[in-house]
């Protein structure tokens, strides 16, 4: 597993694993928005299933980036809390990118997950609000808070 990283890690600090695929865009957002709320208080890893995402989201303010199945399976273990689309959870999804393994590990994780209900998959989410990126992103941030003071 190739780790990169350009901020200070706290090791006192909880662990955000963003998981992102194709261009890494959900997950920047993500990123950028994590950041800009909670400051350095958090560690946040970038996992990538392809090299673009991770630097995608390792330039919107990762601590760390990794890339691949490989990674993704073993710094999910790490994880206090994962975010990203809500196909992050599901074998093939995200054009395949998504592998079994991917999917297995995510929700085999204890940390809690933070999806987001984006899918490109023939699938519709009933009961779920379709909003643009930025209002899921505020929520998913707003949620992140409430669990990171009840650790």
């Amino acid at each position: 597993m190739q780790l990169s990283g350009t901020r200070k890690i706290d090791e006192m600090s909880k662990k955000i694993c963003v998981i992102d695929g194709q261009g890494g865009g959900i997950g920047a957002t993500v990123i950028k928005y994590i950041r800009n709320v909670l400051g350095e208080t958090v560690t946040l890893v970038a996992l990538g299933t392809n090299d673009t995402a991770s630097a995608a989201m390792l330039k919107a303010g990762a601590n760390q980036a990794a890339t691949g199945e490989n990674s993704i399976c073993r710094m999910v273990k790490y994880a206090d809390i994962i975010t990203g689309p809500v196909g992050i959870t599901w074998p093939n999804a995200m054009m395949g990118e998504v592998t079994t393994e991917i999917a297995e590990a995510v929700m085999s994780s204890s940390a809690c997950k933070i999806l987001l209900p984006f899918t490109q998959e023939s699938v519709e989410i009933i009961g779920v609000i379709k909003e643009p990126l930025p209002h899921m992103v505020e929520k998913t941030v707003d949620l992140i808070k409430k669990i990171l003071k009840n650790v």
